[in-house]
């Protein structure tokens, strides 16, 4: 890094109790350890992360953290997201960044995140930075679950969605189709200040079709910077994908 680092980046890990795919799926266990320990542990190891904890709704899962010494911090049952649920953590903090660390991806990449802060390091005009990656599967690009997202030259969010985007309209076009699409990475960095801001703004009609916050803040003139990563979420939302994270670190641990 080519300046020097001294702003105090908190890095918070939502974790939410119930979760209707995979009920408790926070406190599955990996490895001996409750699902978002893993999450926590991979934030702490980020460079520029200088404090890091999980913020939960429930008793169960800062027990299930005692042991292994994590900071929680115990929020309100009723925040509709995990950015609500990091805002009120905020309001409390001194930390000029506030980093949103998926509590349900146990192998987050340090890396990746210190990648997604270092935008706010380097232009004190940006108020908010998430990441991207290509998208090289044609069902993974037309899959809604997965969410897409396109950005102007200076690496600026222009609009995420559920739909591929951008269609291709000319069939001799259409030899592009794997370089121009990107899966959006749900990791965000903010400027504690914008955030507080952020959580209160009501909710867009964007935002409302396509079930994604992050349009709020572009509906809002907000710029997004999104960063090029070659990371590759995987998120655990059911039992069988608790397994296949559990087989990759196994397999991991065979290679070291």
């Amino acid at each position: 890094m080519s300046y020097e680092h001294n702003t105090k980046v908190l890095a918070v890990i939502p974790a939410r109790f119930a979760s209707t795919r995979f009920p408790q799926k926070m406190l599955a266990e990996l490895q001996g350890k409750p699902l978002v320990f893993h999450a926590y542990q991979q934030a702490t190891q980020a460079a520029l992360v200088t404090d890091a904890l999980v913020a939960t709704d429930d008793e169960r899962i800062a027990l299930a953290l005692k042991p292994f010494d994590v900071p929680v911090m115990m929020t309100r049952p009723d925040h509709p997201s995990g950015t609500d649920r990091i805002a009120e953590i905020a309001q409390n903090s001194d930390a000029e960044i506030i980093v949103n660390v998926q509590g349900d991806e146990p192998l987050i990449d340090p890396a990746i995140i210190d990648q997604t802060i270092e935008p706010l390091l380097r232009d004190s005009s940006l108020l908010m930075a998430t990441a991207r990656t290509p998208l090289t599967h044609i069902e993974d690009i037309q899959n809604p679950n997965i969410v897409k997202v396109i950005c102007n030259q200076q690496g600026h969010a222009l609009y995420f969605s559920r739909s591929p985007i951008p269609h291709i309209r000319d069939a001799q076009d259409r030899h592009q189709a794997m370089s121009v699409y990107w899966q959006h990475v749900g990791l965000y960095a903010y400027r504690r200040d914008f955030l507080l801001q952020f959580h209160k703004m009501a909710q867009t009609p964007l935002e409302k079709l396509e079930r994604l916050e992050q349009l709020r803040a572009l509906e809002n003139g907000i710029k997004i910077a999104v960063v090029d990563t070659s990371y590759k979420s995987i998120g655990v939302d059911t039992p069988e994908d608790l397994e296949r994270v559990r087989d990759l670190m196994s397999q991991r641990e065979g290679r070291n």
